[in-house]
């Protein structure tokens, strides 16, 4: 596992624009290409940035989106004819696996998670890391395939949007000001320059333009609040009770229709409603930050709003719909933003579901020596299982400074396993990703990801001497043991 050292960004700029010079010569060349991607928001909006660049090339190639790099997919992808191959936001993590299932191809690989494996002949890596930079902060998988775009042409500055939607996506704003830093922020003032983007600092609830405000405070997750999160009456009752109007001219007020002074209000209230429930500050505290808007957007879409443009790729691609995902990244809407809007009601609902049950339910989290353990086998679907973990270790529900492990049951005998850490746990010097990726290979399974938050997949027998032996091995990382 590469650690990071000194930042090296025009090195990295030049390992971007190798990329881009092999992607056109394929292009040049007349090859088909296939596109791998994740199924999350970033990986969507990575393989769109991607095809937006292929397209104005007049490239052949086609999309696939996956939930993860495994053998079955490396199997499927070496049955068919040899052709380049273009990983995004995975790859990194399984570049073994790559070299010996893809040797005969020619690979390329756009990810920011935390290598593993040797290089090997054929392929073409751009990885943060190789250059000093986190991956899980500082860029997303989307923003290194815009760098490598970019380097394709300058016209396609204008994907940077879609990147700022991608580092969104991948939480990668946290921090006081919820804004986006290092390399996310070039991409940031690309988007700007390009005339897409417009940056400010205001109250952070899903669906500040498209929303009624009321239904914007339930649909806000991240972080998540206790009786107001995922209920809609408890919101109403709450604003009204400030005495905050929801309509006016019989139209329902969003977010950007409320006066300072009523912002101010909610957000006081806000805070002594979630004091009261002995949360921490830092709860509150997140609800204000830098908000990101897609100008060009229509106004009135949840496409104009940076957070909410990647919530509702994330909900696409959780609910086995990550080609309307592509098709709103591309820019093909059509129907497709309605039926990506059903798509992401149906996830809220389910994701208010899984926490209502956490919530309520004694022992569904337990606390260890050195985590906590979330027990969501034959409960909670694999796909959602980290978007749960991220609500819970954001959300500061957790007692303990720990970090926060889920399980849950996957296809063909296998659990899917997803960690997240805290801030305080990174500082010292926690690596999730590295410990997922030790722990999960002496069970016959696979794991990795960022220092910060991580998976594995491995077979059902070995769970809990899997569980044992990441409390065991986080404990010896957060006490500087060997």
């Amino acid at each position: 596992m590469e650690t990071e050292g000194a930042q090296d960004e025009r090195a990295f700029y030049a390992c971007a624009a190798q990329a881009a010079q092999r992607i056109k010569d394929f292009v040049n060349a007349g090859r088909f290409i296939r596109v791998i991607s994740h199924l999350d928001a970033d990986g969507l909006t990575a393989a769109s940035i991607l095809a937006k660049s292929l397209f104005r090339l007049d490239a052949v190639f086609r999309t696939r989106i996956g939930k993860q790099l495994d053998e079955g997919l490396v199997k499927d992808l070496a049955a068919e004819e040899a052709s380049p191959i273009v990983f995004t936001d995975f790859g990194s993590g399984g570049l073994d696996l790559l070299r010996r299932g893809l040797s005969r191809n020619e690979v390329v690989v756009l990810d920011h998670h935390q290598p593993l494996g040797a290089s090997f002949p054929t392929l073409t890596h751009v990885n943060p890391h190789h250059f000093g930079f986190n991956g899980a902060q500082d860029i997303s998988a989307a923003g290194v395939v815009y760098f490598v775009a970019k380097a394709m042409t300058a016209s396609n500055r204008d994907l940077a949007s879609l990147a700022v939607v991608g580092a969104l996506g991948d939480s990668q704003d946290k921090n006081p000001q919820r804004e986006l830093i290092s390399l996310n922020r070039t991409i940031v003032q690309d988007a700007v320059d390009a005339g897409c983007l417009r940056v400010e600092t205001d109250l952070i609830f899903y669906g500040r333009e498209t929303r009624p405000v009321h239904k914007a405070l339930a649909y806000t997750t991240n972080p998540f609040m206790p009786g107001l999160s995922g209920e809609e009456d408890n919101c109403m009752g709450f604003l009204v009770n400030l005495g905050i109007a929801l309509k006016t001219e019989g139209r329902w007020r969003a977010i950007n229709d409320l006066s300072t002074d009523e912002k101010q209000t909610i957000y006081s209230e806000i805070a002594k409603f979630l004091s009261a429930k002995r949360l921490p500050n830092t709860v509150t505290q997140s609800l204000i930050g830098t908000v990101y808007t897609l100008i060009q957007e229509d106004r009135g879409t949840p496409l104009r709003d940076a957070r909410e443009y990647a919530s509702l790729l994330n909900a696409c691609g959780r609910m086995d719909k990550p080609g309307l995902g592509i098709c709103l990244g591309v820019g093909n809407r059509e129907t497709a933003l309605d039926e990506a809007l059903d798509a992401f009601t149906a996830y809220k609902h389910v994701l208010a579901e899984y926490m209502e049950w956490i919530t309520a339910t004694p022992n569904v989290v337990e606390e260890r020596d050195n985590l906590y353990l979330v027990n969501g086998r034959g409960k909670i679907d694999e796909k959602m299982l980290g978007t749960i973990t991220t609500i819970l270790i954001s959300s500061h529900l957790l007692a303990a400074d720990k970090p926060l492990m889920a399980v849950t049951t996957a296809e063909n005998d296998m659990v899917k396993v997803s960690g997240r850490a805290t801030a305080t746990n990174i500082e010292a010097k926690l690596n999730l990703g590295a410990i997922f990726q030790e722990a999960s290979s002496k069970y016959g399974g696979e794991g990795g990801g960022h220092d910060v938050a991580a998976g594995a997949q491995l077979p059902q027998q070995f769970t809990d001497e899997f569980i044992q032996l990441i409390d065991q091995m986080v404990g010896a990382s957060l006490n500087n043991k060997t």
